[in-house]
Order: structure tokens, then C-alpha cells, then sequence
């Protein structure tokens, strides 16, 4: 294993890097995943034989509980391979019974591993997949349930980049976590969020698989070659000044979800091959949901990750034959290399970002009925701080698509850039070459 710049040696009171830099690391992850690992890791997780929230929680070879202490004992073994690099834990949080789908009190149990930071501890990106599957009736948490691509394929691919990541370090700390209750509700996501927002941590991004395995559409469409990445707008964070100054400044495509989906798209462009990101300009699905949501609700940055072309006679189905039909998420619908592919895009979007700097903070923008388009920012104190990148696109274009490194200051005068006709951002790019999510101006700079 290559000595990567991800660690950090204090001397002398300052960061000093190793000589190669992440792009190097980010290589060699990209082609990390396993895809025969992920192949007996869902193979084990649909053996449970269902992993409904409401299942069996005391069989030690069926039902959710089986399904989790499995969850937790391979996190266990991964942190026992890199010397205890992982807080592996539960997370358990009694549901009252209600009126819909947790017809009995329920305790919804997450299983989460935290790689720590070595030098922001308490700043976290996150990878989650669903412990929990269901067939047709919601409440049924007794008939075979296998769940292979929704949502074991997510769940695999989390447990697959731990074993990929922790042979590594990095200044940010990673969590991988196995969510439950999401067919019932999103309640395992709803517990984290709230518990991160109620202790306050930094959340730089989360990213969550739900169904990264199947590349056979119910449209017809055979495609192992693209992904979508679904984000919402702008955060429920922002007050409602700052929305109602978007319509005179914009910003109503640029929330922080927005631009980690963006982020996502370049990573993939970057490190992969034949393999394209498509951007989704919805929080979800239509009318549908996913364990991201909770997330943002909380004010935290988040998106979903999932295959491009959906087959929904393998969701949410009792498994049988009907009119020649195959119905039921089984394992003969996942190909595993394609979700090693995926998993490889979540691995590189973690290491990425938990090496790099802290994007800029409260980034302002000025140059209203002036020649030139005027940024400026908090200066940091991030010793791995090697400067600062703007960016600029056109108001109707998806992606960033100018960029310029203007090394550590902290404002930047796009001259004869006028304001009106493009949208804006900076990111902060690290010594090692690591680069922040591009932060976005909410804030006016006054005219001159």
C-alpha cells in the first residue's frame, strides 16, 4: 500500500503531506470494490429470508435481527483488519405502534461504523444502505421478503466500501451505516438525522444507495453504463430572506444537495470509466421517497444514489409467476458488477471529500451594474489549505463549466464577467489536491 498523502504527520506545529497526491489514492479506489464480495454479502443478507423492520429480531438465521447483528459482526471483522479503525455501533430507538405501518411497538435499530478523522474528528460524510425489505402487503413481516436489490445491493455496497476505505486515512471521519425502518417510514433515517441535529455534528454530505444493482428496466432498457443521483434544490436550512432574495439573485437550483450531486457527476467523469452520472432535478422519485429525506429535513446536505432504469416487478413484490411474469426482488435480478461500479462512485466521492479542506464560509457576491462579477469569503485556518478555485456556468447549465485557481485569497474580481448572465461558486482545494464542494453566494457584497 502506497504511503498517500492522507497521512498527516504534525511537525514542527504545521501539516506536512506526503509527496503523492489523492488523485493517486482515488486511482487506485476506483477499481477497489469487489463485486464477488458484494455478490456473497447479498447473497447472505437475502438468506435472512425477510428483513422486514417488524420481522423476527431473536432467530439467529432469520428476520431483521439476524440481519443486523450479521451487519454489525462484518463491520467488526473490518475494524479488526485495520487495528480497531472503526466505532462500530448500534443505534436503537423504540417506535410506538401507529395506525399504518409499525403495527406493533418496534424498535428500529440502525447499525453504524465511524472511521475517525485524524483531523476533524467530529466533521462526517456518510454512505447509507436499507437493513429492511417488505413484499407486497407493507405489514406482512412474516412471508419471504428477500430484498436482494432493494435494498440489499445498497446495503452491501456500504459494508464494501468500508473494507475498501479503511485501508486508509483520512482528515475527515466516514460513516458507514445500515439504516432500518425505511420501508415503514424512514425511521431509521429520521433517529440519525435528528440525533446529529440534536448534538450538532458538521455533516459535509450524505449519500445514500437505495437500489444500486439491477441495470434492466421495466421501460425495455438494458443499461449498465449510467446512474441517477437525486437531489433536492436548496436546503431547508435557509431562512426565509435568503429564499425570497432568489428570486432577484438565484440560487434556486444551488442548494448544498445540489452541488454534492454535481460533485458526484465530476468524481465519476474523473475516475470512472463507461460510466456516466445523471443528475435528477428532484429530491426523489416521483411521489416517492428515500432514506436521504430525513437527512434533509434536518438541514443537512444529501442525495440518493440508484440505478438509472428501475424494474418495478422486482420492487415491493410477493415473489411469484403471474401471467408468465416473474414478480420479486430475488437474487437473479442483481448484477454485481455493476454495483461494484456504484460502490466505486461512493468510495471515491468519500475519500475525496473527507480529504479535502472545508469549503469556503459565508461567500458573498457583488457586481450588480458593474463591468466585472466580485466574490469574496471567510479566510480559513485549514493548515491543509493550499488556496481557492472559482467557478462560474451559465444560468441554464447543469454543470460548472469555468473554473479558475486563484491561489489562498480570500476575493476574486472576475473582470468584464458580467453578473447577470452566469451563476457563481468557490471551492477550497487542499495541498494534497483534495477539493471541497463548491459553496454557493447567498450573501450580497455592496457596490462599490
Amino acid at each position: 500500500m502506497k504511503n498517500y498523502l492522507l497521512y498527516l504527520v504534525m511537525l514542527t506545529g504545521a501539516v506536512i503531506f506526503a509527496q503523492n497526491k489523492v488523485s493517486d489514492m482515488l486511482y487506485d479506489i476506483a477499481d477497489a470494490p469487489s463485486a464477488e464480495r458484494i455478490e456473497i454479502d447479498i447473497n447472505k443478507l437475502v438468506d435472512f429470508g425477510t428483513r422486514h423492520t417488524l420481522s423476527d429480531t431473536v432467530s439467529e438465521t432469520r428476520g431483521i435481527g439476524a440481519a443486523r447483528r450479521w451487519i454489525k459482526a462484518e463491520f467488526d471483522r473490518i475494524s479488526e483488519a485495520c487495528k480497531g479503525c472503526l466505532e462500530v455501533q448500534y443505534q436503537s430507538t423504540l417506535e410506538p405502534k401507529n395506525e399504518r405501518r409499525i403495527i406493533k411497538d418496534t424498535y428500529i435499530v440502525n447499525v453504524m461504523a465511524i472511521q475517525r478523522g485524524t483531523v476533524y474528528p467530529n466533521s462526517y460524510v456518510i454512505m447509507s444502505g436499507d437493513i429492511d425489505s417488505r413484499v407486497s402487503d407493507p405489514n406482512n413481516y412474516t412471508d419471504d421478503s428477500p430484498g436482494a436489490n432493494d435494498n440489499a445491493s445498497g446495503m452491501a455496497g456500504t459494508i464494501e466500501a468500508a473494507r475498501v476505505l479503511s485501508k486508509y486515512q483520512f482528515p475527515v471521519s466516514i460513516i458507514y451505516v445500515g439504516l432500518s425502518g425505511e420501508e415503514q417510514g424512514l425511521f431509521g433515517g429520521k433517529h440519525l438525522a435528528q440525533k446529529a441535529k440534536k448534538e450538532g455534528w458538521d455533516i459535509i454530505g450524505v449519500i445514500n444507495n437505495d437500489m444500486i444493482g439491477n441495470y434492466h428496466g421495466i421501460d425495455g432498457v438494458i443499461d449498465n453504463t449510467t446512474f441517477r443521483v437525486f437531489s433536492e434544490a436548496i436546503s431547508m436550512n435557509l431562512t426565509d430572506r435568503e429564499k425570497r432574495a432568489m428570486r432577484f439573485y438565484g440560487g434556486e437550483v444551488d442548494g448544498p444537495s445540489r452541488q454534492l450531486a454535481r460533485y458526484i457527476d465530476r468524481i465519476t467523469d474523473q475516475y470512472m470509466t463507461n460510466l456516466d452520472a445523471i443528475m435528477i432535478y428532484r429530491l426523489d422519485r416521483f411521489g416517492r421517497g428515500g432514506h436521504h429525506r430525513p437527512f434533509n429535513d434536518e438541514g443537512f446536505t444529501g442525495v440518493r444514489i440508484m440505478e438509472t432504469h428501475e424494474n418495478y416487478n422486482r420492487q415491493h413484490q410477493d415473489i411469484r409467476v403471474e401471467n408468465g411474469i416473474n414478480y420479486g426482488d430475488v437474487i437473479g435480478g442483481v448484477d454485481f458488477d455493476y454495483a461494484a461500479k456504484l460502490t466505486a462512485v461512493n468510495a471515491l466521492t468519500l475519500a475525496a471529500l473527507a480529504s479535502a479542506p472545508e469549503a469556503p464560509k459565508n461567500l458573498s457576491i457583488g457586481g450588480a451594474v458593474e463591468p466585472s462579477a466580485r466574490l469574496q469569503w471567510d479566510k480559513s485556518e485549514d493548515k491543509g489549505l493550499k488556496g481557492y478555485k472559482v467557478y462560474w456556468r451559465k444560468t441554464t447549465s447543469s454543470q460548472w463549466e469555468f473554473s479558475r485557481y486563484i491561489g489562498k485569497k480570500n476575493s476574486h474580481t472576475l473582470k468584464n464577467l458580467v453578473i447577470d448572465n452566469y451563476l457563481f461558486g468557490v471551492s477550497s482545494v487542499g495541498e494534497n489536491g483534495a477539493e471541497s464542494l463548491v459553496a454557493f453566494p447567498y450573501k450580497l457584497i455592496p457596490n462599490n
